[in-house]
């Protein structure tokens, strides 16, 4: 993730939010290494599923909370190009011609079919373009989740710009970004510790359990009901089902995340750098047999396969990385817009349309402490231009 993430402008990084994205950020390395050995062992399919239940939306989430700032202004437009759109070009070339050199895959190259882990920057492109009308609903959640549904039992949406998933996963983006810091802030307390260890040490007991009876899309949240044999119907039903189980495993993995700042906290500036980088390691092991040792289908396979998963992924974050590379993920294209000053803030109105200067409205009417006038919005957040998949593709 980049830029600087902030619980209110002029307040310093808030390590609980480095810690969480850098702690997301090596479940999302541990489930791409996990992949080729899910088929061969019980245990790890359910470490997988349990993993893949939560890790997206948190990430989606966190991310919509620090969008709040997204007000459609050429500044965040700025942002929204440099930060997300270019990458995403950038990274979608990249990937495309890494499959075709190393694993002979010849698939096209098209911005429209995002590869791997490529889908997210464009998803969050597309979100925080919408987040001024999220902001004028009165009541956002809902109607996101009606969409997510709507989706869900869609099936003629198709994979273009990888719209079934960024519908699917929009409830935890409006979530992230109409929710209260007050309310957030209560995941921190010793009271949700309690409570979120049942339910983290439950999950993948009931993966385990369940996993031979379920389908898996579902947690990828890419397809439509339709496509994974059930019916519209059930996909109505099964989106608000999928959306509070996922966040009731976010909610248990927030309130885990440590406070205070550790050896790995700055780490979690950087996972934009390694949400992009690490794929090519996990596809590169794929193509160059990596997984073929008879030794990792015995029981010290999957651990030394977690352990490398997450020492790469934090060497993917550290700072020497970030600045040899800062060119590709967070590019200054300054020649390519007009200086700030030369922007026009609103559209001018015409001449018939002037209307004389209003009087100066009376003071707000005070009733028991309170007021007429609106309430203060809450403090923004500057928006990282963050990040992180499921089975990469191609």
């Amino acid at each position: 993730m980049t830029g600087k993430d902030r619980d209110s402008p002029g307040t310093s990084r808030d390590p609980y939010f480095d810690n969480a994205k850098f702690l997301a950020v090596v479940l999302v390395a541990c489930g791409h290494a996990w992949e080729p050995l899910v088929d061969g062992s019980r245990a790890v399919a359910a470490a997988y599923e349990t993993v893949y239940a939560f890790h997206m939306p948190a990430f989606v989430l966190i991310s919509g909370y620090f969008s709040r700032g997204q007000d459609g202004s050429p500044r965040r437009a700025r942002g929204l190009i440099t930060g997300l759109l270019v990458p995403y070009l950038v990274f979608e070339t990249a990937y495309t011609l890494f499959g075709r050199a190393a694993g002979g895959n010849q698939s096209p190259l098209s911005p429209l079919d995002p590869w791997g882990v490529t889908w997210f920057l464009l998803a969050l492109f597309v979100w925080r373009l919408t987040v001024p009308m999220w902001t004028a609903l009165r009541r956002p959640l809902p109607v996101a989740l009606a969409v997510a549904a709507l989706a869900t039992a869609t099936p003629d949406i198709g994979n273009d710009l990888e719209l079934q998933r960024v519908l699917q996963l929009l409830p935890f983006f409006v979530l992230g970004l109409t929710c209260d810091p007050a309310r957030l802030r209560l995941l921190r307390r010793r009271e949700a510790r309690l409570l979120a260890a049942p339910v983290l040490l439950a999950a993948p007991v009931a993966a385990y359990l369940l996993g031979p009876h379920t389908d898996r899309r579902w947690l990828y949240r890419s397809t439509a009901a339709q496509e994974i044999g059930h019916s519209g119907g059930f996909g109505l039903l099964a989106a608000p089902v999928l959306f509070c189980c996922s966040l009731l495993l976010v909610a248990a993995f927030l309130a885990w995340v440590p406070e205070r700042r550790l050896w790995w906290t700055v780490l979690g500036a950087g996972t934009l750098y390694g949400y992009l980088l690490h794929a090519f390691v996990t596809q590169g092991a794929r193509y160059g047999g990596w997984y073929e040792p008879a030794w990792l289908a015995t029981p010290a396979g999957p651990p030394a396969v977690t352990l490398a998963a997450a020492a790469g992924m934090a060497l993917l974050c550290t700072p020497p990385v970030r600045r040899a590379l800062r060119w590709a993920v967070e590019p200054r294209l300054a020649p390519l817009f007009r200086p700030a000053g030369m922007v026009p803030s609103r559209a001018p109105r015409s001449v018939e349309s002037r209307d004389p200067a209003p009087a100066s409205a009376p003071a707000p009417l005070t009733v028991v402490g309170c007021t007429t006038a609106g309430r203060t919005p809450p403090a923004g957040h500057r928006p990282p231009g963050d990040h992180d998949e499921e089975p990469q593709r191609r």
